[in-house]
């Protein structure tokens, strides 16, 4: 089976080397010549565990392979994936023009049947505008071509994404003919060796089903937030109050750790482009605009308990503080969002100064940041003379730390947890101030 990827970002990539590793004849397409050439050359635009070693080893073997012209394999190819980025507009809605530009290319040179997938995260209704930018492209050529549109939404973990797509708990593909349900019946075969977890529903339903599974799991992050805060008031511990309801089974424990707010280019994006697709059918999604007031108010919780533990944000001016930790989640470099941004701006902004590591995104926030803040090369050093610390990242390198060491190199005591995984007492009985999310 020959399949086309277009777009080589993080789904795109992920999505063509997992189908390549089953077996499928996978063309990579990107607009973008140089990222196109360092693929083909074994380097990886991304970090993802896992990642770099099938993309080399299926490349080598013939499998996946990488190119500029769609038109170099569209004769050939039976199902078409667009996987290109729906970055979030300036009024929030989901900025489709890459979508439709991919719709018009396809349009233009197709002259035998393929099916269309939308693999990027798109709003409902979009299947319908591909569906009629594809045919105006035939109408303004003069020919007959039959296509089949079907969406398939990716439910990928940054950190995690090999292993979801090749072990999935659920396969989502709309469509709306049988012809387009046995192609990706056929596609997603390997994958349901084990266990048949293919779910076929309309397209519209396929592209909501995206934007709400992200925004439940946003929901959830962002009430838990809510009582972390509530539990710092009155004296509660926010991780006995966690496990409590999240050993009734009908909550369940996923998504309910306490932080400073979910990042990344997941959540924010499509909480922002349901709110947006709501309103433009009338609808206020009010629960939704909580929890985004909630998270970008949660990014700063770890600044504002700095401020209350040295009387004031003028006290702030000229300390220097060290944060451990700079991506949006572990396991990634990504920062889109990243709450670690917002805490460095407000720190700046007080003239404190920040030393920061992190064990991948080092070179992703020196492209953001510059020489704003300071760069470690691990952990301790980044600690050295500091009068704080943050820590933003929940890495595992970061869990245990040398308690001894790291009170010898900082020249304060105070620590701030942003993710709840040191442990308070230990601290406490050596020595250091600490302040967790819904603990102290």
């Amino acid at each position: 089976m020959n399949i086309a990827i277009v777009g080589t970002g993080y789904v795109g990539l992920v999505t063509g080397t997992c189908f390549s590793e089953m077996g499928i004849n996978v063309t990579c397409v990107d607009v973008d010549a140089t990222k196109v050439e360092n693929l083909r050359n074994g380097i990886i635009p991304i970090y993802e565990p896992g990642l770099e070693q099938l993309v080399k080893k299926n490349y080598a073997g013939g499998r996946l392979t990488f190119t500029t012209s769609l038109a170099e394999v569209i004769d050939r190819v039976q199902v078409v994936f667009i996987a290109v980025g729906t970055p979030p507009d300036e009024d929030g809605s989901a900025d489709l023009r890459y979508v439709l530009e991919v719709a018009r290319t396809i349009g233009s040179m197709i002259n035998r049947h393929v099916v269309v997938v939308t693999k990027s995260t798109v709003p409902p209704g979009t299947g319908e505008k591909v569906r009629a930018v594809i045919n105006a492209q035939l109408a303004a050529r003069g020919v007959d071509v039959d296509f089949d549109m079907a969406s398939n939404p990716e439910f990928l973990k940054e950190g995690d994404a090999v292993s979801d797509f090749m072990t999935p708990d659920r396969i989502v593909v709309g469509v709306d003919s049988e012809r387009a349900r046995r192609v990706m019946e056929r596609l997603y075969k390997p994958f349901m060796v084990v266990n048949d977890r293919l779910v076929f529903t309309d397209i519209a339903s396929a592209e909501m089903i995206k934007y709400a599974a992200n925004s439940m799991l946003a929901t959830r992050i962002s009430f838990m937030n809510d009582i972390a805060n509530l539990c710092a008031l009155v004296g509660a511990d926010v991780n006995m109050v966690r496990r409590g309801i999240g050993s009734d089974t009908r909550i369940g424990n996923k998504f309910l750790y306490p932080g400073i707010g979910y990042g990344g280019s997941c959540f924010p994006k499509d909480v922002k482009a349901l709110i947006h697709t709501a309103a433009e059918h009338g609808y206020d999604m009010r629960v939704l605009r909580a929890v985004e007031q909630v998270n970008n108010d949660q990014k700063r919780v770890l600044y504002d308990d700095m401020v209350s533990h040295y009387g004031g944000k003028e006290h702030l001016r000229g300390l220097h503080v060290a944060m451990w930790g700079l991506a949006f989640k572990p396991e990634t470099d990504d920062m889109r969002e990243a709450p670690a941004l917002v805490l460095i701006d407000l720190l700046l902004q007080a003239g404190a100064t920040v030393t920061v590591y992190d064990p991948i995104a080092m070179n992703e926030c020196r492209r953001r940041l510059g020489d704003k803040v300071g760069y470690a090369d691990d952990k301790y050093e980044a600690a050295r003379d500091a009068d704080a610390l943050i820590l933003a990242t929940e890495w595992k390198e970061f869990r245990v730390p040398n308690l001894v060491r790291l009170h010898t190199l900082m020249r304060g005591n105070a620590v701030f947890d942003g993710r709840n995984i040191l442990d308070a007492t230990d601290l406490k009985q050596a020595g250091f101030f600490y302040r967790g999310i819904g603990v102290c």
